[in-house]
C-alpha cells in the first residue's frame, strides 16, 4: 500500500472508502485504534474538500492552532475539521468530517504512526484514486461552503479556487 502524502515524519494523509452503518460506534471504533497508537486520527469528508492540500494545510494550521496554548475546540480532531472548514463553527466543521453510509475520506494519522493503517484497514479500504480533481459539482458545492462568488472565481480563475479556499482557512487563523 502505498502512502498518498508523508510529510517529513509529521504526519500521514491517505484516501481511503467506508461504509458506515452506526457512526457513533465507527468513531468510538477509530478513537480506539488511536489511543491504541498514541496518534490521532481525523477523516475529512473528500467530498467537501478540495483535494489532498486542503487536507494537509488544515492539519498544519490545527497543528499551530491547538498546540500553541489557544485553540478554537478542545480536541486535535475538531480542530482540523474547523480549519478545515475555515469556521469557527461546530455546526459547519462537521461537514467536513465522515457520515453514516458510503465515505470518501482523507485519513490522516498525526503524528505519523505507521503501524496505524493495518488497524485502520479492518474499517476502510484505502485507494489510489485521484481525488484531487474538481469536477463541475464539486465546485458548486466548494463555493457554497466557502462562500466564493462566481465573480470572485472569474477574477481569479477557475483553476485557482483550491487558493481562494485556502485563503479562507488563512484568515479563521487571522480572526481567531
Amino acid at each position: 500500500m502505498i502512502p498518498m502524502k508523508k510529510s517529513p515524519g509529521e504526519f500521514e494523509i491517505r484516501q481511503a472508502k467506508m461504509a458506515i452503518d452506526d457512526l457513533a460506534a465507527f468513531l468510538q471504533t477509530i478513537r480506539s485504534i488511536a489511543l491504541r497508537h498514541s496518534t490521532h486520527i481525523i477523516c475529512f469528508n473528500a467530498e467537501n474538500m478540495a483535494g489532498s492540500k486542503h487536507a494537509e494545510t488544515a492539519i498544519q494550521y490545527a497543528e499551530r492552532s491547538f498546540f500553541s496554548g489557544k485553540p478554537i475546540s478542545n480536541s486535535f480532531e475538531m480542530e482540523a475539521l474547523l480549519f478545515a472548514a475555515g469556521s469557527r463553527q461546530c455546526d459547519m466543521a462537521v461537514l467536513f468530517g465522515i457520515h453514516e453510509h458510503e465515505n470518501k475520506t482523507f485519513v490522516c494519522s498525526y503524528p505519523l504512526n505507521e503501524h496505524v493503517w493495518e488497524d485502520l484497514s479492518d474499517n476502510m479500504d484505502f485507494v489510489t484514486e485521484n481525488w484531487n480533481e474538481i469536477s463541475p459539482d464539486k465546485e458548486e458545492r466548494l463555493k457554497s461552503l466557502f462562500c466564493i462568488s462566481d465573480e470572485e472565481l472569474a477574477i481569479v480563475g477557475r483553476e485557482r479556487i483550491l487558493d481562494l479556499i485556502l485563503e479562507r482557512l488563512a484568515l479563521l487563523e487571522v480572526i481567531r
